[in-house]
């Protein structure tokens, strides 16, 4: 098992990078460059014509691995890789969609929200109609640390995953506003599906599936890194928050991704909180800017500007410990 995952993890860096060489350079000739938002700081507007859609490279690498790496697990009727590849595909789909249209207006606007959001309601509940089929997850709540489960009615379960899958999409959509800070946030929650993964081989197929996405996202970030050769657009971003999503329905623990995706739950709070603070209140505001990310790179709080770098490595950070906190609540499910 450890080798396929080190294999998986290998193939996917290097696969991720080798078409990064080839892609971006094409994608400028293509002139896919991203728009960027004049309300946004200042400072960002260098970043305009920057080539999009470069999660294209971490898609790739994520389906070679899965059908080379993974398609011994294939050949035992263990296809739950797939499935995962599958769906965060949809959502990658649907933001490939809102890239194209942002390309064809020139400017930073595409599908309508409503589009948006009716294309991943019914992705994130036909998702869940086939891991309850395949017995993936069932109608409960595991809650760490407690180690117990509370079951749910069928359709609340529903109910409950469609919210915290299509809530936790747009999360990550919103964590991609700076050089490499989406990618290197999710770093660290690919790695805690890694580590569950060897708790447990009924997992072995997820492994390779969340193995293959930390690599495809550390060759992704040889480019994305500050300063940034390319972006990973609503294509990278949609589908790595599907992907996110999906491996925590599958490893049948939603809730740990209150823990795990803590700055993600930050980001989409602060947007939420802004724009409502700001309909009541007239115009008034309580971040300088939103996502939270925006109003510390402002100065907000203590008055200090972080820097794109220092905003990602601080984002990774308290990704880190929450992942290991995580860990430790879940680990009694599988060692007694």
């Amino acid at each position: 098992m450890t080798i396929r995952l080190i294999l998986a993890l290998v193939l996917a860096f290097l696969v991720s990078t080798v078409f990064g060489k080839y892609y971006i350079p094409w994608l400028r000739k293509q002139k896919a460059g991203q728009q960027i938002l004049e309300i946004g700081p200042n400072w960002h507007m260098s970043k305009q014509g920057t080539p999009t859609m470069g999660g294209a490279m971490f898609i790739a690498a994520v389906a070679f691995v899965c059908l080379t790496v993974g398609f011994e697990r294939m050949l035992r009727g263990d296809w739950g890789h797939i499935v995962l590849f599958l769906f965060a595909l949809i959502f990658g789909i649907i933001g490939f969609l809102d890239d194209w249209e942002k390309l064809k207006k020139k400017q930073n606007l595409g599908l309508t929200a409503k589009q948006k959001f009716a294309l991943q309601l019914v992705a994130a509940v036909i998702f869940i109609f086939f891991l309850r089929r395949m017995g993936y997850c069932q109608p409960h709540l595991y809650i760490p640390f407690w180690n117990v489960t509370v079951n749910m009615p069928e359709w609340l379960y529903y109910i409950f995953a469609v919210f915290v899958i299509v809530g936790t999409v747009n999360s990550v959509n919103l964590t991609d506003g700076i050089d490499g800070l989406a990618a290197s946030t999710s770093i660290p929650v690919c790695l805690f599906f890694v580590a569950v993964t060897f708790l447990s081989r009924q997992y072995l197929s997820l492994g390779i599936f969340a193995s293959a996405l930390l690599g495809g996202l550390l060759g992704f970030l040889v480019y994305n890194w500050n300063p940034a050769k390319v972006f990973m657009g609503d294509t990278g971003s949609l589908f790595l928050g599907g992907a996110i999503a999906a491996m925590a329905f599958a490893y049948d623990m939603p809730l740990i991704l209150i823990l795990i995706g803590i700055m993600f739950i930050i980001e989409t709070m602060s947007d939420i909180l802004q724009v409502g603070y700001f309909k009541l209140t007239h115009g008034k505001r309580i971040f300088k800017m939103a996502p939270f990310h925006h109003h510390l790179e402002m100065g907000g709080f203590a008055g200090h500007k972080w820097k794109e770098k220092e905003l990602v490595a601080l984002y990774v950070c308290i990704t880190v410990v929450m992942c290991i906190l995580a860990f430790i609540g879940i680990y009694g499910r599988f060692v007694y």
